[in-house]
């Protein structure tokens, strides 16, 4: 199973009948999961239903959810209203009419207001339900895309972190091998500061000295720290493989990384060992960074 990422984008759209229909879905990295909605009026209902059904599809991130509609326009249609006609022309033919006046005409008579009237499309109940059938397919289609979107994204981001971890595997190892590190080296250091303690014997009590020479060899050993940098590091190689919603995981990781590395360059008092602690923690940085994207 393929790591996901919390960003994606996807895009589903059709026609019914004469309603132009469009669902978009945008997501991005977020510590929960969260989704808006935006329906045009009278679509609250269907709207909801999506959102649903996007909360059971994720597990992480922010979304946000559009659906845009709009009704072709249609060429107008007349119709005559024969009960107003009927009226009409029952009320002419009981007049009696001067000479000089001419009978009603067609034309005059559908003049008259309210016999010609602009019929506008009325609801279509069954063409309504059909774009609700058509609106419900659309969001399962559309969420299938955004995962799509979302496991694409994942396999960019896993080839990225498995580079990273190789860049931190490979630090931990020079770290093991810098001539800093060497017994030689390390007796070598102890001795000379141990030296200056015992110089400064006349303000120092024995327990004092016993006690700081202590302290001096256990912060030149950074053996602990090496050992549980390379367990986070097959840790999070076994997370990548393990796929699925493993970015809290990796998270967690990100910062037990950083707080070895820390400790790695507060006890390094060499100068190759400070560097390689240096390094360590700008790709660890780096590394906690593309996490935040990873469901």
């Amino acid at each position: 199973m393929s790591i996901a990422s919390m960003t994606g984008f996807a895009r589903e759209a059709g026609v019914t009948g004469s309603y132009q229909w469009a669902w978009e879905l945008k997501t991005v990295n977020g510590r929960g999961l969260e989704v808006r909605v935006r329906t045009p009026s009278g679509l609250d209902a269907i709207g909801e239903e999506a959102r649903g059904q996007i909360l059971k599809a994720l597990t992480r991130g922010q979304g946000q959810l559009n659906l845009s509609l709009s009704k072709a326009s249609s060429v107008p249609k007349l119709r005559v209203n024969q009960d107003v006609l009927q009226s009409l022309l029952s009320a002419i033919g009981g007049l009696s009419l001067p000479a000089n006046v001419q009978p009603a005409s067609l034309d005059g008579l559908l003049s008259v207001r309210g016999v010609v009237e602009l019929d506008d499309d009325a609801a279509d109940p069954a063409q309504d339900e059909e774009l609700m059938v058509a609106l419900r397919a659309g969001i399962g289609t559309l969420i299938e895309s955004l995962k799509a979107a979302r496991l694409k994204e994942g396999q960019a981001l896993a080839t990225v972190l498995g580079q990273q971890l190789d860049i931190i595997s490979r630090l931990v190892d020079d770290a093991e091998a810098a001539p800093a590190r060497q017994p030689e080296a390390i007796r070598a250091r102890l001795e000379a500061q141990i030296a200056e303690l015992f110089e400064a014997k006349a303000t120092l009590d024995p327990a004092r000295l016993h006690q700081e020479a202590v302290l001096i060899a256990a912060r030149a050993d950074i053996r602990e720290e090496l050992d549980r940098l390379r367990a986070h590091v097959d840790a999070a190689r076994g997370l990548l493989q393990e796929g699925g919603s493993v970015g809290r995981r990796l998270d967690f990781l990100a910062q037990e990384f950083g707080r070895e590395a820390n400790t790695l360059c507060a006890k390094a008092n060499d100068v190759s060992l400070s560097r390689i602690g240096l390094e360590l923690k700008a790709v660890i940085e780096q590394f906690r960074e593309q996490v935040q994207n990873v469901e």
